[in-house]
């Protein structure tokens, strides 16, 4: 990874993203998000704050893996970032859904956290 994704907070974020959701450690993943955050999942309703991410991610099988594909970042001054990720979602019973990810950041106490988290699945031919 280079230097500069190193220092993106796309990246950054995304990395922890990936490890408690692979490790389906729901905590870790609700305290990635700011108290008030708003969630677009595969579900029909948007969702906000961190108890309901917390329970979105608790529905979501533990065998269940995210594999990250091209991140983009931006950033709009000191406190605010964002950007998009392609993302698999994949299962060993064979089940893949690739996404659209558009995440907005905010650099708060001390670290980056998702402000806005929105999927869209992309159709695929089958």
């Amino acid at each position: 990874m280079s230097t500069d994704a190193m220092n993106d907070p796309m990246h950054e974020v995304l990395r922890h993203w990936q490890a408690a959701f692979d490790g389906h450690r729901t905590d870790a993943m609700a305290d990635l998000f700011t108290p008030d955050a708003l969630f677009q999942g595969f579900g029909p309703e948007t969702v906000s704050g961190r108890d309901a991410v917390r329970g979105y991610y608790e529905a979501v099988p533990h065998y269940r893996r995210a594999h990250l594909g091209d991140v983009r970042g931006y950033r709009i001054g000191d406190h605010v970032a964002g950007g998009f990720a392609d993302v698999t979602f994949r299962d060993p019973t064979g089940w893949a859904a690739p996404v659209h990810l558009s995440l907005v950041l905010q650099h708060e106490g001390g670290r980056w956290r998702i402000r806005q988290y929105h999927v869209s699945r992309i159709a695929t031919d089958h």
